[in-house]
Parts: structure tokens; C-alpha cells; sequence
């Protein structure tokens, strides 16, 4: 198979779950860059953002056009990751290929086992939410800053934290927290790529551009994805698919 026809498969793939759910996409991204496209993990995690930043705005948008997305408070919860993914993203630069591949794999599998749990777990009232959101000051302050570190040091977006942070510490709905976590993940993802360029060598776009332009379109048709398999059944597969990529991604490390 082809770079081009993987890059474009791939592309899509990962618009899907960032149209559908909210995140996920970044961390299937980034191992198919290094395994199957021959980046490195430095320009794997710089072209990941790139797809990630452009493919989520196009997200976001579509979500925006349907009223799931809290702009102020999405906002807010974004600024507090900015200085964090920006310094993050310049400290990648030195860091040795191998952490950066064994922190990227355990991440995924902290990934994947989040959406396996929350697709089995029936979705909490709205009062329930309401209860455990109340202390939202430091909380929320302190789990967009963690999700800013995560996203410039390992060049992901975060979705799969931001959705469960939006529903449980800002009592949002699973259908807001999708949407907002896209707004989130397009402003850290941009702080995250400005210290990375130049730092990491050229990137081949022959790659990079297929991919993205497959991704933006699978990110209009997520949501609607989404609507009509449901949630559960999306996170269940894109689950899978990452415990695979981290298992693959620790014994190419450790070896």
C-alpha cells in the first residue's frame, strides 16, 4: 500500500473520531506517522498537531452550526493549557525519541481504557453532574493546564481528557463537551505546533496534506457517525485500535 493511500485512509480515520467524539484522533495519528509513514516521533508529534489543529477547527465548526459549543467557558478552560502546551512543545525538541514514544504509548493505553470504561458506563443526570461540578475554580484551571502539557510534549490534542473534564468537572453534556473539547484542542494544538516549527526539520507534505485533507472531511461526518452507530460503539473500536498501537509502540521502545 502506498504512503498516499495510507496517508489518506489514515486521514480519515482520524477525522471520524475527532468529528464523533470529541478526541482520540490525534493519538491513532501519531503512531501511523512514525509506523506506517516513516516519521520520526519528533515530526510525527509536529505534523500530528498540524492535522490536529486544522481538522479540529473544521470540526468545530460543524459543531458550532448545531449549538454544541460553550464558547466562554471553553475559553477559559483552553487558556489555562496555553502557556503550559506552548513550553511543553519547545522541551519535546530535547527530549530522546525513545521517552517520548514510551510516554506516547502509555498515554494511548490510558486512552483507550478511558473510552472502553465510559462507553460501558450508563451517562450520569444532570443533576449528578451538577453535584460534583461545583468546586470548578481550581479544577478546572488545573485540567486544562494538564491537558496543555500533554498536548505540546507528545503532540496530541487531549479530547479524550478534555470530554470527560467538560462533562465532570463543568457538569457539560456529552454533546457540549464534544464540541467545546474541539474548541480546546484547536487552541492548545496551535500553541503547542508555533515553538515546534523549524526545530523538528521539514516535513513531507506529499504526506502531511493528503492526510489532513482526508481528516477535515471525516470530521464533518463524525458527529453524524456518531448519531447513528452511537457513541459507545465508536469508542469501543477507536479503543481497541489504540491498545493495539500502544502495545506495538512499548515493544518497538523497550526492545
Amino acid at each position: 500500500m502506498t504512503a498516499l493511500v495510507l496517508a489518506l485512509v489514515a486521514g480519515a480515520v482520524v477525522g471520524l473520531a475527532l468529528g464523533g467524539l470529541g478526541g482520540g484522533g490525534s493519538v491513532l495519528a501519531v503512531p501511523v506517522l512514525i509506523y506506517l509513514l516513516g516519521f520520526t516521533p519528533a515530526r510525527a508529534g509536529t505534523a500530528s498537531l498540524l492535522i490536529i489543529a486544522v481538522t479540529s477547527v473544521t470540526g468545530l465548526l460543524a459543531h458550532a452550526r448545531a449549538g454544541r459549543v460553550r464558547w466562554r467557558t471553553g475559553l477559559l478552560f483552553a487558556a489555562a493549557g496555553l502557556p503550559v502546551a506552548a513550553a511543553a512543545g519547545a522541551l519535546s525538541a530535547r527530549l530522546p525519541a525513545v521517552l517520548l514514544t514510551v510516554g506516547f504509548a502509555l498515554l494511548a493505553a490510558l486512552a483507550a481504557w478511558r473510552m472502553l470504561v465510559a462507553g460501558r458506563r450508563p451517562a450520569p443526570s444532570t443533576t449528578a453532574r451538577r453535584g460534583r461540578a461545583r468546586p470548578t475554580a481550581v479544577r478546572s484551571t488545573t485540567a486544562g493546564a494538564g491537558l496543555g502539557a500533554v498536548t505540546g510534549l507528545l503532540g496530541v490534542g487531549g479530547g479524550f481528557l478534555a470530554v470527560p473534564a467538560l462533562v465532570s468537572v463543568l457538569a457539560f453534556t456529552m454533546a457540549e463537551a464534544v464540541g467545546t473539547s474541539l474548541l480546546v484542542i484547536s487552541a492548545n494544538s496551535l500553541a503547542a505546533l508555533v515553538p515546534r516549527l523549524g526545530t523538528t526539520g521539514s516535513l513531507d507534505w506529499t504526506v502531511v496534506a493528503p492526510f489532513t485533507a482526508t481528516a477535515v472531511l471525516g470530521a464533518w461526518d463524525g458527529r453524524r457517525l456518531a448519531d447513528r452507530f452511537g457513541g459507545g460503539t465508536l469508542q469501543t473500536a477507536f479503543a481497541v485500535a489504540l491498545l493495539a498501537a500502544a502495545a506495538l509502540m512499548l515493544v518497538d521502545a523497550l526492545r
